[in-house]
């Protein structure tokens, strides 16, 4: 065990099991890192560019973010899901207590759970520019509502500036919890289809019509974007439906073993994208941004699988996707933790004109 890892063990074991300890902060030229390109401050990466950048630990607030004279706005509308309307995520699921690590498989927990009904919000951005009746790109965003207001600014600028074409952002709530046992978990960590077969069947129909849009069903004009298990759930779902999603935005992604009720085909859960699926799999036409802290989450915790440090898995996800030939960019943030809103504020719109470069609606035969 290196002298990093026992340090972090130690602090890890001082807490609960539940409990993340406090993050070492690791450097961008660490063995095993990728290579990096470092940026200088408040400089982004080119838009043409597949690579690793590092930016920080001063940020700039991007000029998007601010309100421009003249420029349309669009407009943003709520609407509720109550699990008991809908027949796929029902009912919802909940632990009182962490689970304990099963002794006959150190990859996965036993949890009690308890099934609930539930109800979550959905926010729904419609750009100044969009034609009524005309089928519309657009981006799920994990952990909604609020990001369909908090986006807001950032969507009218870029779409105004023809940077991105005029997406509707689609804001989903989680059902509920987090991480193993809670519906949030089991919607977010699970490596399989069912979640975006859920947006797919019981979102997208309603977001159709209570806001009076249409949704495309080209992949290539549909993104998914999420921090943290919202992260890696934007992958899982582009991954398992790509006929649906062609598109990812990652920030802080978990990329680690936390799916749960433990699963052999993926007993790696999240982890075995860069352990075993990328690598070995066909390429898929998926273009994707992922970004990590260095100060972002490593948590040893009960289970000891070596398989919950967020900054080794994004590295690790970066060099399987440069191998691969994917069009990827990755962003290494200095001074930044977990799903970190000052670095976020200088690059989100970058991120989200990166991950929309090359799109380009299919003529109707």
């Amino acid at each position: 065990m290196s002298k990093l890892s026992a340090l972090v063990l130690a602090a890890a074991l001082a807490c609960s099991a539940a409990t993340v300890a406090q993050p070492p902060t690791r450097k961008f030229d660490d063995k095993g890192a990728p290579p990096f390109k470092v940026l200088k401050e408040g400089e982004l990466p080119p838009l043409d560019a597949y690579d690793n950048f590092v930016i920080g630990p001063k940020y700039t607030t991007a000029p998007e973010r601010t309100k421009v004279n003249g420029v349309p706005e669009g407009k943003v509308e709520q609407f509720e899901i109550d699990s008991k309307d809908t027949k796929l995520m029902n009912p919802g699921i909940r632990r009182e207590k962490f689970g304990t690590v099963d002794p006959k498989n150190p990859k996965t927990l036993i949890v009690e759970t308890k099934t609930f009904d539930y109800k979550r919000k959905v926010g729904v951005y419609i750009p100044a520019q969009y034609k009524p009746g005309t089928e519309a790109p657009f981006m799920v965003v994990h952990d909604g509502p609020g990001q369909a207001t908090g986006y807001k600014t950032i969507l009218d600028n870029l779409i105004q500036q023809k940077r991105i074409p005029p997406i509707i952002l689609i804001a989903v709530q989680n059902g509920g919890g987090d991480a193993q046992g809670h519906q949030r978990g089991k919607e977010y960590d699970n490596m399989n289809g069912d979640y975006a077969t859920y947006i797919e069947d019981e979102v997208l129909p309603r977001v159709e019509k209570n806001c009076k849009v249409k949704l495309t069903k080209d992949p290539d004009g549909r993104a998914a974007m999420g921090c943290s298990s919202g992260g890696s759930c934007a992958l899982i779902m582009a991954w398992f439906r790509n006929d649906l999603y062609h598109r990812v935005l990652t920030t802080s992604g978990t990329f680690v073993n936390q799916a749960w009720p433990f699963d052999k085909e993926y007993p790696d859960g999240a982890w075995g994208f860069h352990e075993t699926l990328i690598p070995q799999k066909p390429k898929k036409p998926i273009r994707i941004f992922i970004q990590v802290g260095d100060r972002d989450l490593l948590n040893p915790n009960v289970m000891r699988d070596n398989m919950h440090d967020w900054v080794e898995a994004n590295h690790r996800m970066a060099k399987v996707l440069k191998e691969k030939g994917y069009e990827y960019q990755y962003l290494f943030c200095q001074g930044s933790g977990h799903c970190d809103g000052k670095a976020q504020a200088q690059f989100i719109p970058h991120a989200i004109e990166w991950v929309w470069k090359g799109y380009a609606p299919k003529e109707k035969k």
